[in-house]
């Protein structure tokens, strides 16, 4: 898998444990993940099916009652790629109608591609006031997109603008190919951190006069770097084999509640599969490794 390959080493030369070296350097990388397709990271029959979506196809995964209805819901697959002190890359494979919930990337870039399929993206920055003494008192932050997004070019949010604060919402079976920079690490104080929509509809706070106040919403943080009740992701390692064929690792099992898994579809290379934080980012589930490394 070169442009993988090509991709990963010119992150290791443009990144940094403080991020981007240069806006140059930047622009080199996000490049490269503009010309990542399906077929380079072995989802081409993934973005085949999400091609071919309707709402009525029905999904082969998923743990089935008595009635011969999905019971539970698949869960979202992150294929880890690489991680170091100056990036992180990886693969959120998400089934229909699957959230990831609204959540930051303090002092971070982050460059995300949509692979394949369609999602409802929705996305903020904060406001610049005086910052509450209570860090999970409701702040505001200003609408950046509110849209659908179908494999559009590779987006770039910063720290501090174009978005950082943001959720997703599957439309169709979707992939979203993310490079962070520098990335996740509760040691260097960049947690990440969950929010939800305050029912407070206003705060006696000034506001710049440049904001809308129709587009301003209220954050509050949730206790402890915590995501929602029922969030989970499945996650995949997975090397280079290149004298073999190319292996479909989006059918991983299904989850029906945190730490719960059914059905592991007879994927080679999977073990028993549990509960771990990686850092604090979300509520993953870890299997054994499967795919491509490019350490």
């Amino acid at each position: 898998m070169p442009k993988i390959k090509n991709l990963s080493n010119a992150c290791k030369v443009c990144f940094s444990p403080n991020g981007p070296i240069s806006e140059e350097a930047l622009e080199r990388v996000r490049a490269l993940l503009d010309e990542i397709r399906p077929l380079d990271v072995g989802l081409d029959n993934e973005a085949q099916i999400a091609r071919n979506w309707n709402s009525s196809t029905r999904q082969s995964n998923g743990r089935r009652g008595r009635n011969g209805a999905n019971q539970f819901a698949p869960p979202i697959k992150y294929l880890h790629i690489h991680e170091c002190e100056s990036f992180s890359m990886g693969i959120f494979c998400m089934p229909p109608s699957s959230v990831i919930p609204l959540h930051n990337h303090p002092g971070m870039t982050v460059l995300s591609k949509l692979l394949y399929g369609r999602l409802h993206a929705e996305s903020y920055d904060w406001i610049d006031i005086a910052e509450p003494v209570d860090q999970l008192q409701a702040k505001p932050a200003k609408l950046v997109r509110n849209c659908e997004m179908s494999a559009p070019e590779t987006t770039i949010l910063y720290p501090n603008r174009g978005g950082n604060i943001h959720t997703f919402r599957a439309i169709t079976p979707c992939a979203l190919f993310d490079v962070l920079t520098p990335p996740y690490s509760a040691e260097d104080g960049r947690h990440c951190s969950y929010f939800r929509k305050s029912p407070v509809k206003e705060i006696p706070v000034a506001l710049p006069d440049e904001v809308d106040s129709s587009e301003v919403v209220w954050l509050e943080e949730l206790e402890d770097h915590q995501p929602p009740e029922g969030f989970v992701v499945a996650r995949v390692t997975f090397c280079d084999h290149s004298n073999s064929p190319t292996k479909d690792l989006t059918h991983l099992g299904s989850c029906c509640s945190l730490g719960e898994i059914h059905d592991l579809d007879g994927l080679q290379g999977i073990n028993t599969i549990k509960d771990i934080g990686l850092e604090g980012r979300h509520h993953i589930s870890e299997s054994s490794k499967v795919g491509l490394s490019t350490t």
